[in-house]
């Protein structure tokens, strides 16, 4: 009796240790913070985002391309205005996500477009500004793509050239229910 006792102890012992481990890992490695349903928007840009933005520009200003940032956070009002443009308003769809569905919403994307030599924007993706026989476009994209980002440019149903974003591994759907990612 005593010994079926003392195995049990070791077993709760074992299974107590690896609880305890899996705890303190999952602290140090929580990439996320759960604000919940009621989360209130940000206003400005994820802080690694806006690193990363910048970081974007100088590489590709070091290659000859001037990026300007045309759009960064959006208001929920935004969002569907933007949404209802080639739908209910006038002028061409830009978007398939109503407010809440884009990660413009939660500070985790920008959109951009270039910006030549006399100072005009640029939304031609063939443009090849730096005269490198590259779309500056595409080269833009591979760099942001190199630095974790997601280009709209690959989707498959919609287009989004100008679209770049940093998902964290998050859902829009786990952005609605309050999960962000953490600032570092």
């Amino acid at each position: 009796m005593k010994k079926i006792n003392k195995d049990i102890l070791t077993w709760v012992i074992i299974i107590l240790f690896f609880t305890l481990i899996i705890i303190a890992y999952n602290q140090v490695n929580n990439k996320y913070t759960d604000f919940g349903e009621d989360a209130a928007l940000p206003a400005e840009l994820h802080p690694i985002v806006e690193e990363k933005k910048d970081i974007l520009l100088k590489k590709a200003s070091k290659i000859g391309i001037t990026v300007i940032i045309t759009e960064k956070v959006r208001s929920i009002k935004q969002q569907n205005e933007l949404y209802r443009q080639g739908r209910v308003k006038e002028g061409d769809v830009v978007t398939h996500a109503k407010g809440g569905e884009s990660y413009h919403n939660y500070g985790l994307a920008f959109d951009y477009a270039l910006e030549n030599q006399e100072g005009e924007l640029i939304w031609d993706i063939h443009y090849d500004g730096n005269n490198n026989d590259k779309s500056d476009w595409f080269e833009v994209a591979d760099l942001a793509k190199d630095m974790g980002f997601t280009w709209g440019g690959d989707w498959h149903h919609f287009k989004d050239y100008p679209h770049l974003q940093m998902d964290f591994g998050l859902s829009i759907r786990q952005l609605k229910n309050g999960l962000r990612p953490k600032a570092k």
